[in-house]
């Protein structure tokens, strides 16, 4: 049994669609990180390698850091990284509301869809669950985590993107026996 406890970087305060753009997380509220510190096993954690989630999992003390792995980053938003959602839908509507409406084969302009994300992250989760841990800090993205509360809870992509996931919150799931299992999703300690 492997219990992956996924936790959502640090705010990084953008009001725009942030994939791999590489911008810092505020982690000022020092209070939450405590909480969040204090609720979390002594598990091993494992990182995306972009700047926001490597500087949350290095705030929460782990004794065993593993390699920040690329693999659990964000979904790469291509040509949309960093912009507002009403900039884009003004020189696109009709792919933007694809591509949020029925995610699944949609991509941005030079960017991944929502099945490539989840393929990415679920191989690189499968490769840690051969690791034999019986707890897994995962610290990542929105995309990320909800990839896969969607492939643990059997649940469409529409559904998982009806999700809450909020900064510094921990979502856990654990796979046991063949199994997915979910447990609390968007949990705030």
């Amino acid at each position: 049994m492997t219990r992956l406890w996924m936790v959502r970087h640090g705010p990084t305060h953008a009001k725009t669609m942030v994939g791999w753009a590489d911008i810092p997380a505020d982690l000022s509220d020092q209070d939450a990180v405590r909480r969040l510190r204090a609720y979390l096993p002594a598990a091993p954690v494992v990182s995306s390698d972009l700047s926001r989630a490597v500087a949350t999992a290095d705030d929460l003390g782990a004794q065993s850091r593993l390699d920040h792995d690329p693999a659990l980053r964000e979904m790469n938003f291509g040509d949309w990284d960093m912009r507002h959602f009403a900039d884009v839908e003004k020189e696109n509507p009709q792919h933007i509301r694809a591509f949020w409406e029925t995610p699944g084969d949609i991509a941005p302009p030079n960017g991944e869809s929502w099945n490539t994300l989840c393929d990415r992250v679920g191989n690189a989760i499968d490769g840690y669950l051969t690791r034999g841990f019986d707890d897994l800090i995962v610290v990542a993205h929105f995309g990320t985590i909800l990839s896969q509360i969607q492939r643990a809870a059997g649940m469409t992509a529409y559904e998982a993107f009806g999700h809450k996931i909020d900064n510094l919150s921990v979502s856990d799931i654990a796979f046991i026996d063949g199994q997915w299992r979910v447990g609390r999703i968007n949990h705030v300690p």
